[in-house]
């Protein structure tokens, strides 16, 4: 069975939305076409992926099941198409992603020097997307903090730096030395509390049940403006804090904080030579926090 491709798209659009009528809309297609290329792909598929009442629309497992994996194969097609055109284009282009806070000059540098022949691009990515562009084929390679999901990636650590609490100037712990984990128990964290798993167990707010919404935050600055607004605290690498210093937040060491871990990550299905030699070198150069 050989999966379309548009179909897939469609059948994304709609399980995102759970809505025809809207998914129709952002595909610029007529609901009545939509429909029937979904039930088209239900054919091809021979399962059911939709549960379409009066009132609500639903994936099934096997829906489910097809979101999960159309995701990264339509991610990897368009991959596959921006690489293409480059290539069409006689381009030599290789791009690298890297997240805040980290400092890629040396190892650009020294790649440079090795191809001169190639043009680098530097796009800096977030927590949100600092896989994404690997599998949508924005980047060649990317500088990552750990932890992500490894799935269809080859990983290579690259070092570990320490982590700190980021507080309001004004918070009771401003100005100590070094904290204990357990000293944050009573605190909000602005962050996934699966980032930060020694809060987590300790945490007041998720033993009582009384843990306010985490608000989306796309970058480092809108992380600080909340701490520095009193809204809570957040754990973030040295390297980070150091960068974004402002005089309303401050930094503290925590003890029973296990480091974080930055990582060379690609593709694991390409072979190309230029992405072994950017892993060989940056292997080799140094990394300062």
């Amino acid at each position: 069975m050989d999966l379309d491709l548009r179909k897939l798209r469609y059948f994304v659009a709609v399980a995102e939305e759970l809505h025809f009528g809207r998914a129709a809309e952002r595909l610029h297609i007529a609901q009545p076409v939509l429909s029937r290329q979904i039930r088209a792909l239900e054919d091809e598929v021979r399962a059911q992926l939709f549960l379409r009442t009066k009132r609500a629309t639903e994936l099934t497992a096997a829906g489910r099941q097809l979101l999960d994996d159309a995701r990264p194969l339509l991610a990897a097609a368009d991959a596959t198409q921006r690489r293409v055109a480059l290539a069409a284009r006689g381009s030599k282009t290789f791009t690298i992603g890297f997240m805040p806070g980290l400092t890629v000059t040396e190892a650009v540098r020294g790649f440079g020097q090795a191809h001169p022949d190639l043009e680098i691009e530097l796009i800096r990515t977030t927590w949100d997307d600092q896989v994404d562009v690997l599998h949508d084929g924005r980047v060649d390679v990317s500088i990552v903090r750990l932890p992500i999901d490894q799935a269809g990636l080859t990983v290579r650590p690259l070092f570990e730096e320490p982590r700190v609490a980021t507080l309001p100037a004004d918070h009771r712990l401003a100005g100590k030395p070094v904290i204990d984990i357990t000293d944050l128990a009573d605190e909000h964290l602005l962050q996934d509390p699966d980032a930060v798993p020694e809060w987590r167990d300790i945490a007041v707010e998720l033993r009582t049940r009384t843990a306010k919404p985490v608000p989306v935050l796309r970058s480092v600055e809108e992380k600080l403006e909340h701490v520095a607004a009193g809204h809570g605290v957040s754990i973030i690498p040295l390297s980070v804090a150091t960068f974004y210093q402002r005089p309303d937040v401050v930094t503290v060491p925590v003890d029973n904080l296990a480091p974080n871990t930055v990582c060379l990550a690609w593709i694991a299905t390409r072979r190309a030579r230029l992405l072994q030699d950017f892993a060989t070198l940056a292997t080799s150069v140094s990394w300062t926090p």
